[in-house]
């Protein structure tokens, strides 16, 4: 008993510091946001509001107006990131394809990049006078410019390309892993029953890389619904609000309009709730009964 009550305590304070930070970093922090949530002011000026601020948000038109940007991004854009990870992988796996390591380093590159960095040589290729333009209109597939800052529809199209180019590489390294640990045995059954690249795609590949489709889309989703820095930086949200996210306008209640913290943690914990509830909703789609 003492040999085990002394290896408990050797154990115990490994981990003591790492646990004290994560609670003073982590939980604390949290919790006091979820009290602010319930008050309204700045700085150490706050008066306690109730559910005020949560009902304010119904009303708030800026407010729906990032809810909509954001489901967007997300409806439109982690589809298509997801399915060309999926596709590139598979082509990477290829045990004949020449230069493997040098494809699989530049594809997940841009997941390496500073998102600032990236965020603003975007800004740059896709402005009137960019390259992107400059291109479209010397290949005639253009008469005129694209306002891909200016116009509302081609700002978000922007960002989508943006986030796509972002991520789909660092989704791509678990999927890959994933495949190399599939038995190549399996293939060359299908393929000796006469099965076909696509079905054996859809019937072998897919249902097999089904944890990990369920962890890149939920890591995706809350990555999205939390999507901040490209908006920042190359449309600012604009134009009038055409672009901004909820994390934006947590950003502006905070630091950019009349500061306002208590309402911002209620924006803050609505993404929260999405999450909670996207997740829950990618768990049951799986088929994950214990979600």
């Amino acid at each position: 008993m003492n040999l085990k009550a002394k290896t408990n305590t050797i154990s115990w304070s490994f981990v003591a510091i790492a646990i004290i930070m994560i609670c003073a970093f982590y939980f604390y922090p949290m919790v006091q946001a979820l009290i602010m949530s319930f008050q309204s002011g700045t700085g150490t000026n706050l008066s306690f509001v109730g559910i005020d601020n949560y009902t304010r948000l119904l009303s708030d038109a800026t407010f729906i107006t990032a809810l909509k940007n954001t489901f967007i991004y997300l409806i439109i854009q982690v589809p298509i990131m997801i399915l060309l990870a999926m596709f590139i992988s598979v082509l990477l796996n290829d045990k004949n394809l020449k230069f493997k390591g040098f494809f699989r380093t530049a594809i997940f590159l841009p997941a390496v990049t500073s998102l600032v960095a990236y965020s603003v040589i975007f800004k740059y290729l896709f402005g009137l006078d960019g390259l992107i333009n400059t291109m479209l209109l010397k290949l005639h597939i253009v008469n005129a410019p694209i306002e891909w800052i200016t116009d509302p529809f081609w700002a978000k199209i922007t960002i989508i390309i943006a986030i796509t180019w972002r991520w789909t590489g660092y989704n791509m390294i678990f999927y890959l892993s994933a495949l190399q640990n599939i038995d190549h045995s399996i293939y060359e059954a299908a393929r000796i029953d006469g099965a076909s690249a696509f079905k054996q795609f859809t019937s072998i590949t897919v249902p097999l890389l089904k944890p990990i489709i369920l962890f890149t889309s939920i890591t995706s989703t809350i990555g999205t619904l939390q999507l901040f820095d490209e908006v920042m930086n190359i449309t600012k949200g604009g134009p009038g609000n055409a672009t901004m996210t909820l994390s934006q306008y947590i950003y502006n209640l905070s630091f950019k309009y009349t500061p306002d913290f208590g309402y911002a943690a209620t924006v803050s914990y609505a993404i929260v709730i999405l999450i909670v509830i996207f997740s829950i909703l990618q768990f049951r789609l799986a088929g994950e009964k214990n979600a």
